[in-house]
């Protein structure tokens, strides 16, 4: 019996001991919460603090993602960031695909201890994509980019069909999140498959070029396909997420911590 995708989002208390920590999780595109919640239930298991929101136009339909802009995505997950950031001493930011790259967004505007990132995209290297501005008023929707995972019988419940005039904000976010790599300062740590159909290389090469300010570890995966936190890897990801998390949040007392990261949110 299949089980149906959980669309909604979710939230966890910190519920661990030391400093306070919260780690915001993002979905994909075309995606949503039902791709990470594996993820995030694991982080909340370990103790920290979790937000993983539904990103505007997803978990809904296909014509509702065509209606929303890149913006709309960056202001949820930065919500959810600020609600964290209320709350605990240090946050780190996390994402799958198009998350990955929302993820390295906050990370560049906001201050945070970290950036975990799963075959994040940073390019689209479809012809077409130049195009997508002129040809989202001629043609709706192109086949979906689901469900890029080796594991059987795993179904991210993602869209049948992928919105063109949302292809053409993603590729312009895409673009814009490019140009703000060089503010990132917190290490930043990438689970990449080895095998990607979605994310080719070109995204990894276009972050490798722009993190100049920041420390940059890949850990390849062998046995997953693009949805790596569905696929056979996960449990890996979720294990060196909780490990990367605590190597990131200081020994300090949660006072020192909160009043570096307001003060640092103030410059």
């Amino acid at each position: 019996m299949s089980i149906l995708p959980d669309h909604s989002p979710f939230s966890s208390p910190f519920t661990g001991a030391g400093p306070r920590t919260g780690v915001v999780v993002s979905h994909g595109f075309t995606g949503s919460p039902h791709s990470v919640r594996e993820w995030a239930l694991s982080l909340a298991g370990a103790g920290f603090a979790v937000r993983m929101p539904l990103l505007p136009g997803h978990g809904t339909s296909w014509q509702e993602l065509a209606r929303t802009r890149w913006q709309d995505w960056h202001a949820a997950l930065d919500a959810a960031y600020l609600e964290l950031a209320e709350e605990c001493d240090v946050v780190v930011v996390a994402g799958l695909s198009m998350g990955g790259a929302l993820a390295l967004r906050i990370a560049a505007t906001r201050p945070v201890a970290g950036v975990v990132a799963v075959n994040p995209g940073l390019v689209i290297d479809d012809p077409r994509a130049p195009l997508a501005g002129v040809l989202k008023y001629v043609l709706k929707s192109t086949p979906a980019i689901a469900n890029d995972i080796l594991k059987p019988d795993t179904d991210e419940g993602a869209y049948p069909r992928t919105p063109v005039a949302a292809a053409h904000e993603l590729n312009k976010m895409f673009k814009d999140t490019v140009r703000l790599l060089p503010r990132i300062t917190a290490p930043v740590r990438v689970y990449r498959s080895t095998v990607d159909h979605v994310v080719s290389e070109s995204s990894m090469a276009a972050l490798r070029h722009g993190l100049t300010n920041a420390q940059l570890e890949v850990i390849r995966l062998e046995n997953s396909y693009h949805v790596a936190t569905m696929d056979n890897d996960a449990p890996e990801i979720f294990r060196g997420t909780a490990e990367f998390v605590r190597s990131v949040t200081p020994p300090a007392g949660p006072d020192a911590a909160r009043a570096s990261r307001k003060d640092t949110a103030n410059d």
